[in-house]
Order: structure tokens, then sequence, then C-alpha cells
């Protein structure tokens, strides 16, 4: 599903150059839910941007079914996120003015879907999510937890066969996280859903099934996780 092999990243900050990746390799099967931990500047952010299409490597390759990215024009990359990839954010990046269902429906109405059918899927996601009751109403009327389950929904659309979280319990409660988290889990198990979320929290991560850690832009440890936490 995923293949990443000596991927770097280097930025240029005027004559400095800034290292953020430095050659990391790592293969993610189909249906595997991947927690990345590490500190801050550790390189989680760069690899996500590089498996979201967000960015491309200074060197090396990533592939996510088969296709590299790096050979892919701006149109290519822009299509290939839209119809493979699901994203979920800490900020949860919901539209202000748009209720709960339009949110969800926003992904399938930018790649032209007809509206009808785009909004019985969105319902039924909502509902899914335990937000039956919530579609109609706007972000500012929504509790954090509520407005990341939006989130999952939005990003759960499009059938995407790559779901990318960025720290997506970070605003949340320990109670909301857990919920949150048992989501994303389900819809691994539910979707064969391949997953990767970033997270500086031990707990979050434990739900996955297996570990990478990241420090100074390389891998230094990658375990399975024997327990599930949710």
């Amino acid at each position: 599903m995923i293949e990443v092999h000596e991927a770097t990243k280097v930025y240029r900050r005027g004559r400095t150059e800034v290292r953020a990746l430095g050659g990391v390799s790592l293969t993610v099967p189909r249906g595997q839910f991947l927690s990345v931990m590490g500190p801050s500047g550790s390189g989680k952010s760069t690899l996500l941007n590089l498996l979201g299409a967000l960015d491309v490597p200074t060197s090396g390759s990533i592939r996510i079914d088969g296709q590299e990215l790096s050979r892919m024009n701006d149109t290519a990359l822009s299509t290939f996120r839209r119809e493979r990839l699901g994203f979920i954010f800490q900020f949860f990046n919901l539209m202000p003015t748009l209720t709960a269902v339009e949110n969800v429906m926003l992904p399938g109405l930018l790649a032209g879907r007809s509206s009808a059918p785009l909004q019985a899927s969105a319902e039924a996601l909502l509902e899914t999510v335990g937000l039956r009751g919530r579609a109609h109403h706007r972000p500012d009327e929504l509790s954090g937890g509520e407005m990341q389950r939006v989130a999952v929904a939005r990003a759960l659309l499009t059938q995407p066969a790559l779901l990318l979280a960025d720290e997506p319990t970070g605003n949340l409660d320990s109670r909301t996280g857990s919920e949150v988290l048992r989501l994303l889990r389900e819809a691994t198990r539910e979707r064969q859903l391949t997953v990767v979320m970033v997270t500086h929290d031990p707990r979050a991560a434990a739900v996955g099934d297996r570990i990478v850690r990241l420090a100074d832009g390389v891998i230094v440890g990658d375990e399975p996780v024997h327990e599930q936490a949710a």
C-alpha cells in the first residue's frame, strides 16, 4: 500500500539547509493503522505531508497503491488527493458557514458529484459517527468532539484508500479523544482502510497496530502494538 524508500526532505532558509527527513524507508500494508510518534521537529509532519502529496521529497521515492507520487504533475496529484486520500486535522478545518452535512459533502461536490446521492451518503456517515441529529448544525453550534466527528465523516466520504490524521485528538479531552480514536479504529477494520496518524500522545498511539518513532528526521523505533487500547 505505502512504500517509502530513502525519502529525504531538505528545506532552505536563506543560506541555511534544514534537513527535516534524513532517508526514511517505510512499508505500510493495506488495512494497517500506523501511529507515528516523535518530539517536535522530528519530521512527523513532514512525513505526513509527503504521504499526503502536499509536498515532494528532495530525494528518494514514495509510492501509494503502486503510484510514484514524484512522477505525477500538479493536476494528477490534486486528483489523487481528492479521490484516494482522506485528511483529518487537529483544528478540524470545517467551513464555518456550512452545516455539518454540507461540510461532509464538500469533497464530493468539489469532485463534481451530484448533490442528492452525495447528501444521502453524507447523512449516513454522520449517523455512523453518532451525529444523526446534528446534521444541520454549523460548526459554532457543535462541541469540539462533534466537529472532529464531522471531520472523520468528511474524510470517509470519498471512500479513500489512505486516511492521514494529524494530531486528531490534540484539541479534545481524553474521553472525547477516545471516542474519535474508536471511530478511526472501526473504519480501519470495517473498510480495510489504511490509517497513518501523527500523535504526541502514547495512549492515542497505542490504538494503532504499529508505532513508528522518529527523531531528527530518521526512524529510531518500529514496533507492533500487542494490545489495543480502544
